[in-house]
């Protein structure tokens, strides 16, 4: 099993920053991706960034030039720098990891807790 930790979320006015962060615990062998999604209310949940075990990244239309996802090997952490909020932005953030608990075991996947982030116009 694997646990996600997420935090760092709050209320920010329009314009300001938040950075999320989201610790990954438990039987890991590797870990393939670490990412960050949201929902807003009446709204499914949706892709904001992702980082693979390789560096590579993929971001939300939405939030590119403005969000950067980076990650702490060491420490099996994902971070999601929001600057520019946005009222839009406002939602509950997921975290999200594809793992290998043990070599060769199959990829599955877990979910952090979510926290809130509500930006004001």
């Amino acid at each position: 099993q694997v646990q996600l930790v997420a935090s760092g979320g709050g209320l920010v006015p329009a314009g300001g920053s938040l950075r999320l962060s989201c610790a990954a615990t438990g039987t890991i062998f590797s870990i393939i991706t670490m990412g960050w999604y949201r929902q807003a209310p009446g709204k499914q949940r949706e892709l904001v960034a992702t980082i693979t075990s390789g560096g590579d990244t993929v971001y939300a239309d939405s939030v590119k030039g403005r969000f950067t996802i980076s990650r702490d090997y060491a420490k099996n952490t994902v971070y999601l720098q929001m600057n520019s909020l946005k009222p839009e932005d406002t939602a509950v953030y997921y975290c999200n990891t594809a793992v290998r608990s043990r070599r060769l075991a199959p990829i599955e996947t877990y979910w952090g807790q979510g926290t809130q982030v509500t930006v004001s116009s």
